[in-house]
């Protein structure tokens, strides 16, 4: 009996060993979960035109629709690209409701954890090169000249691929990298002979009786994007799902009620109702991520690399949720 009883004891004692260890194994084996979010924080960028956000902010939309799920959502005013991209990158902020995709890709090749989650908007008419002589109009009256805009970003692009039309470079001109202020200023006080310009500026500059010597139709996209973190995205879906259902919910709002979204487009960039009802046309607010969207990213990123601003290529699908 004694032998029976040690027996049975010794069996316990292990099967209790085994239950224990199956318990350890299971635990570890578990996903650590993702910390609690209470606020988030979302670019805002009014620039060239941007109706959605525009609206979006008159009426705080994305305060209303995180206050469901119990968070704080606020506005950062972050216009520059490179600035943006930094803030996703250090998690200072968690929504890019605008960004261009030049800056996307530049972000991903400096190694920044991005995905692009809708398209924001697509208006290659918006983006314009200027000249006060009148005899510049074509891609090979450039050569040698001075033309200011902002480096690395879709006007830069338009700069590449129209002085290509003519067999040049941007080696056959001479760039200087300014924010559009600046370079509508350099314009207009002689010390560049063409400028960059989009939105406001570029309608203002032409109603001035600038010459246009060339739009972004037929030479870029114009493509602009949302986006988040990978880890964020992966993390807290169903808050991206928020940000994209208030997209949506904006971009049904602003077909169904065009006069007021205009109104309220006008009011916010002291611009006149007519001015903003004609520079309306030239956007395309569409979010659904296309394969043109796709290949247009990879058109830009080989303008990126061959003007030398990315060392390597990224793998640009990777970079879409979809």
């Amino acid at each position: 009996m004694k032998k029976l009883h040690s027996l049975f004891l010794a069996v316990c004692c292990l099967a209790a060993a085994a239950l224990l260890g199956g318990c350890g194994s299971s635990t570890t084996s578990q996903k650590p979960s993702a910390p609690s979010v209470d606020k988030v924080s979302i670019t805002y960028v009014q620039a060239p035109l941007n109706v959605p956000s525009i609206v979006e902010k008159a009426q705080q939309s994305f305060e209303k629709k995180f206050k469901e799920k119990g968070i704080t959502a606020s506005y950062s005013t972050i216009t520059s690209g490179a600035d943006q991209t930094a803030a996703l990158a250090s998690g200072d902020i968690q929504f890019l409701n605008c960004v261009g995709g030049s800056s996307v890709l530049l972000s991903a090749a400096n190694g920044n954890d991005i995905k692009i989650i809708s398209l924001y908007s697509q208006a290659p008419k918006a983006f314009k090169l200027f000249s006060k002589d009148g005899s510049i109009k074509t891609a090979a009256d450039l050569k040698g000249k001075t033309i200011a805009g902002p480096k690395g970003t879709i006007l830069h692009e338009l700069l590449a691929a129209y002085l290509q039309k003519a067999g040049l470079t941007m080696n056959d001109v001479k760039f200087v990298s300014m924010g559009l202020p600046a370079a509508h200023s350099a314009l207009e006080n002689g010390s560049a002979d063409c400028a960059l310009l989009a939105g406001p500026l570029a309608y203002n500059a032409e109603k001035e009786g600038l010459n246009v010597v060339t739009t972004g139709d037929g030479l870029v996209s114009g493509l602009t994007v949302t986006a988040v973190s990978g880890k964020f995205y992966k993390d807290h879906k169903d808050l991206v799902d928020t940000f994209l259902a208030v997209q949506k919910e904006t971009l049904d709002f602003m077909k169904k009620n065009p006069d007021e979204a205009l109104s309220l487009t006008a009011k916010a960039t002291d611009l006149s109702p007519e001015a903003v009802k004609e520079m309306f046309p030239l956007y395309d607010f569409s979010m659904t991520i296309t394969p043109e969207a796709k290949e247009s990213l990879k058109k830009t990123q080989d303008f990126l690399v061959q003007s030398g601003m990315m060392e390597k290529k990224v793998d640009v699908d990777a970079l879409f949720v979809q």
